[in-house]
């Protein structure tokens, strides 16, 4: 029953197609003919008709007008695992780069031990010259660590340059006749005295400047 309706579906839609589409139609529908025969009465597709109906999906825009056996939503699970089984298969060919030889490491650092002022940089095309085919990014991975001397705490900071610090600062004065003063303070942080002060009714950016001159 099945096999005389896929030769009816074959004959009415013949005639509406162009010659390429009608020999895919036909070698879809002799495919599916062909699995009916096989299984008879139960069709079972096996991995070699999943990946037919794959690739006829990926060439083929209207491959789901000829498809009966299955629906087209099983033939796109099949075509997206056996992209993902591809490149599975891809990135275990290919797994990484290859781990530098110890001897380009121990060359790599007695550059760099010998000539502390270069850096991966140099240390690159060094290596360039002598024929050795390396990325610049390996060689500054396999450089030494310099260690750095710790940075000075806040409170280090303060206590050396206490002398050179100063503070400046604004406050406001209201006079008898209520009139707002501001005076400028500059204040040396060493022993807390008044280095500069002067006083004003209009606060400008120039006249600080010329206060801090």
């Amino acid at each position: 029953m099945m096999e005389a309706l896929i030769l009816l579906f074959s004959f009415l839609k013949s005639g509406l197609k162009n010659q390429t589409e009608l020999a895919l139609e036909n070698l879809a529908l002799r495919q599916q003919l062909a699995i009916l025969k096989r299984n008879h009465p139960r069709a079972r597709l096996k991995k070699g008709d999943r990946l037919f109906w794959a690739c006829l999906s990926y060439f083929w825009q209207k491959w789901r007008e000829s498809l009966i056996l299955v629906k087209p939503e099983t033939v796109i699970r099949w075509h997206r695992k056996g992209f993902a089984l591809y490149w599975t298969h891809l990135s275990k060919q290919h797994a990484g780069r290859p781990a530098s030889g110890r001897k380009f490491r121990d060359l790599i650092r007695k550059m760099a031990n010998a000539n502390p002022t270069w850096g991966s940089p140099r240390i690159h095309g060094e290596l360039l010259k002598l024929g050795i085919k390396i990325s610049e990014r390996t060689v500054a991975r396999l450089m030494p660590k310099k260690r750095k001397p710790p940075s000075q705490i806040w409170r280090t900071f303060l206590d050396n340059h206490v002398k050179d610090l100063v503070s400046i600062d604004f406050f406001v004065v209201p006079t008898a006749t209520f009139r707002v003063l501001f005076v400028l303070v500059v204040l040396a942080h060493d022993r807390r005295r008044v280095i500069h002060f002067n006083v004003t009714d209009h606060p400008t950016a120039r006249w600080t400047g010329e206060q801090i001159i």
